[in-house]
This record gives structure tokens, C-alpha cells and sequence, in this order.
């Protein structure tokens, strides 16, 4: 029954709310922003060779660090395991409109991560922010960033990275007869807990310096594998694509059960997927030590990108060339692979899934400490929230599915719809560093942010004063 009532709450915001929300947004500020996620892609290389460090020499999280621990969270097994639920549940055509999703979407994690870093506090050596302080600061609702950090916690520390180690737990069971019944779901999930203790104990630097080595090394791994399936199923591409956008625009399949439909499907897979406009990346964002708030901004729109144009692209091409049977499940994208690898394939796959689930859990727990001590900064109270946030990974690889998903679901959305208002608040904030951006660009500068630049006063802002020692202004 609570499975039942699970999903249809989960139907009913992204039909009636979710969908017409991040669109609008999405156009919105695209629009506002003079398509910024394609206008200022070519930046993105240059932002990311800047090393940073803060008057006194001391390293402090980089711009591609930030983008490690956000694209981490983002690329986990949602890419892999979500992708096979979403053609399952909605056809091919849904790879269309997560493709969509993620251009549109590009704009509004643009200006979520930008306003992340315009309202950032100064903690110890590093920074941390994201929608819940410039909520706070921006808006004048401590209440509201309370709720949404609330929201968050519970949808990234209990039921994203609880959904992380069920998959994995799913992808061992492909090699044990009548898995369910034996001890290894709770083996896998005793050593999940424990590898990522190891790391979340450490710090957001060792946080960053994990999650810089394990995505590049597994994301290249798996566009591998999938280039290596597109060639060897040539023939079959030119059918996909015909598949993906006659499927997308089939008004018969989306009148039909429009809550089911590859429309719906799609958005909803592509948002658990690429999280933009949903609150969460701006996190990451926050704690990268930059010369300009509109720099990690752009940062950001190439994490979706990546996320959603590249790895979920590469899932959904390997299981459609393939022609392996649908199913909900990591099995299908298994199966998919064992046609051209055989078990290697297999084992392939399996390995991807730990350390595409291992990252998520770091890269989420991240954004899960930020928001507690927003909400009340207490070594003894993170240290208990730590021990919680292992033991749902413990519990996760036993849970059943069908809940996890839904759950996790509606509290993405619950999060996605406090983001989205608050970023429509304050997005004419955004805009304005864009502006101020675009001005020294123009200019030949590389840009450095002062609150003063855009209006903005001492008491609106923690950092960016005039006397500020911002990184980079001494550069170029």
C-alpha cells in the first residue's frame, strides 16, 4: 500500500507540476542568459586549467575538483540503470526529451551554481554554499532553506545513496543463484559503508581528490565500451535514431497514459540524472575557489552535459544496437553487453556500477554535510549523521526497488520545486555577474567578480568585497 500510494504522489508531481516547472524555468532562463550553456561552452577548458589558492598559498578546492564532486553525484548508477528504466517504462522516444532536458536544463544550473558561489561563506581553508544559504541571504527565508536542506538531506543521504548500493547489490546478484536468500546483500552492504567512511571522514579535500581520480578513469572507460558497441553494431545506429525521435513525437503513446509516456519518462530519468535546476550540484559549486561566481556557473553546465549528452547517451546506444531483451533493471544493460563482450562485458558492467555508485555516495554525502551545518553547524551531531548516512548504504543494498525509486523520486521533486522558485526569485542576481562576465571578456580581462559590480552591498554577501583577496585577480 505504501509502495501504491509511493507512486501515484510521484505521477502526480512530475504530470501535473515538475514537468511545466523545469521547462519554464529552463526556457526562462535561457532566454535571460542568451543561451549561456552554448554561448560560453568554449570558456569552459580555459576555467578549468586555473589552479587556486588563497592569499596565503594554501591549495583550496579547484574549479575542475568542484565540477569532479558534482558530476560524481550526477554520474552514478542513474546513468546506467535509469536509462534502462526509462526506455523500458517509456520507450525510446524518452532519450529524446532527456537530451532536451539536459540543453535546456543547462541554463538553469548555470544560474543556480552562480548565485551558489555569489552567496558563499568563507569555511576555514574552503567555502561552502548552495541553494539553502542564498535562500537565507538572497530571499530572507531562513525557514525556507531549513525546508530545503531538510528535503535534501533526506532525498541524497537516504534515498539517493540508499538507490546507489541497491544497484550494485543488483548487478552481484546477475553471478549468485537465488541472491535475496543468501548473506551477500549484506556484505555488499557492509563494505560500501565502510569504503565510503573511509572517505567522508577525510574531508571535502579528500572528498575532491577521490572523486578527481575515479570519474575521469570511469567515465572514459565506459564511453569505451560504448563506442566499441556502436561499431560493432553500425548498421543498427541509423534504426536507433529513427527509433528515438519517431517514438518521442508519437502522440498516440503520450495521450495514451501521459504520466507513463516517453515525455514524462524522459524528464523524470533525465532529472535523477543531471539534477539540473533540481538545488543540489550548486553545493559543489560553492566550494570551488574562483576569480568570478559566472565561471563556476559554466562549470556547471558541463557537468550536465556530460552527465546526460555523453554518459546516459552512451547507455542508452548500447542497449538499443544491442537488441538485447527490455527489462527495468541493470540486467538489461548486462545482457546488453555479454552479446559482443560475453562475460567480460559483464564484469565490465558490474565494475562500472561500484564505482559509478561509489562516487554518488561520496560526491552526495558532500552535499548532504553542507546542509546540515547550515542547519546547525555541530561536530557531535555530524559525526551521528555521518554513522546514519552509513548505515542507510548498509540497509540500501537489501531494499526493495520499486519504493526506493519512488521515494527517491518524490523527494527530488519536493527539493526541485523549492530550487526552481528560488532561483526565479533571485535569478536577475545571476544575470547580473553574467553581464559583468561578458563585459571583461569583451574586455580581454579574465574576470573578477566584486559584489560592488553589480549593485550588491557589504551586508548582502559574505565574500566578493572589494577588499577580498579573490583568487585569480591577480592573474592576466
Amino acid at each position: 500500500m505504501l509502495n501504491e500510494y509511493l507512486g501515484q504522489l510521484n505521477n502526480f508531481m512530475y504530470t501535473y507540476i515538475l514537468i511545466f516547472m523545469l521547462i519554464g524555468a529552463g526556457v526562462y532562463f535561457t532566454i535571460r542568459t542568451r543561451f549561456v550553456q552554448v554561448r560560453r561552452i568554449g570558456d569552459v577548458i580555459r576555467i578549468l586549467k586555473e589552479k587556486s589558492r588563497d592569499e596565503n598559498g594554501t591549495k583550496q578546492v579547484s574549479s575542475f575538483q568542484a565540477l569532479m564532486i558534482s558530476t560524481a553525484s550526477r554520474v552514478g548508477t542513474g546513468n546506467i540503470a535509469g536509462i534502462a528504466a526509462a526506455i523500458a517504462a517509456g520507450g525510446p522516444g524518452a532519450v529524446f526529451w532527456m537530451w532536451l532536458m539536459a540543453v535546456i536544463g543547462g541554463a538553469s544550473a548555470f544560474v543556480e551554481s552562480t548565485l551558489a558561489q555569489i552567496y558563499k561563506v568563507k569555511d576555514g581553508d574552503s567555502f561552502r554554499g548552495g541553494p539553502a544559504y542564498y535562500i537565507q541571504r538572497g530571499i530572507g527565508k531562513r525557514w525556507l532553506g531549513c525546508l530545503f536542506s531538510v528535503f535534501l538531506i533526506a532525498c541524497f543521504a537516504y534515498g539517493f545513496n540508499g538507490l546507489q548500493t541497491y544497484n550494485i547489490s543488483t548487478a552481484i546478484a546477475y553471478y549468485i543463484p537465488h541472491y535475496s536468500d543468501t548473506m551477500w546483500p549484506m556484505i555488499i552492504g557492509i563494505v560500501m559503508a565502510v569504503l565510503t567512511g573511509l572517505v567522508i571522514f577525510g574531508g571535502v579535500h579528500r572528498i575532491g581528490f577521490i572523486t578527481s581520480v575515479i570519474v575521469p578513469v570511469m567515465a572514459g572507460g565506459y564511453i569505451l565500451i560504448g563506442l566499441i558497441m556502436i561499431v560493432t553494431h553500425l548498421g543498427a545506429v541509423p534504426g536507433v535514431f529513427r527509433e528515438i525521435f519517431s517514438q518521442a513525437f508519437d502522440a498516440q503513446a503520450i495521450m495514451g497514459g501521459f504520466a507513463g509516456s516517453a515525455v514524462v519518462t524522459g524528464i523524470k530519468k533525465g532529472l535523477f540524472s543531471n539534477e539540473a535546476g533540481m538545488g543540489s550540484a550548486p553545493n559543489a559549486a560553492a566550494s570551488a575557489a574562483v576569480s568570478h561566481p559566472a565561471k563556476q556557473g559554466l562549470i556547471q553546465t558541463l557537468s550536465v552535459f556530460l552527465d546526460t549528452l555523453v554518459i546516459c547517451s552512451t547507455t542508452a546506444m548500447i542497449l538499443m544496437v544491442s537488441g538485447a531483451p527490455v527489462s527495468q533493471d541493470i540486467t538489461y544493460v548486462q545482457d546488453a553487453v555479454s552479446g559482443t563482450f560475453g562475460p567480460v562485458g559483464i564484469l565490465f558492467i558490474t565494475i562500472a556500477i561500484f564505482f559509478f555508485a561509489f562516487s554518488s555516495l561520496v560526491g552526495n554525502y558532500y552535499y548532504t554535510e553542507s546542509n546540515l551545518r547550515f542547519i546547525k553547524d555541530d561536530k557531535r551531531i555530524l559525526f551521528v549523521f555521518r554513522l546514519t548516512c552509513l548505515l542507510a548504504i548498509f540497509l540500501g543494498a537489501q531494499a526493495n526497488f520499486n519504493t526506493v525509486w519512488n521515494l527517491a523520486d518524490i523527494l527530488m521533486g519536493f527539493m526541485a520545486i523549492v530550487s526552481i522558485i528560488s532561483i526565479l526569485i533571485l535569478g536577475n542576481v545571476a544575470v547580473k555577474a553574467l553581464k559583468d562576465y561578458d563585459k571583461q571578456r569583451a574586455q580581454g580581462k579574465n574576470p573578477v567578480f566584486y559584489a560592488s559590480h553589480i549593485g550588491m552591498k557589504r551586508q548582502d554577501l559574505d565574500y566578493w568585497h572589494d577588499d577580498d583577496p579573490v583568487p585569480g585577480a591577480q592573474e592576466e
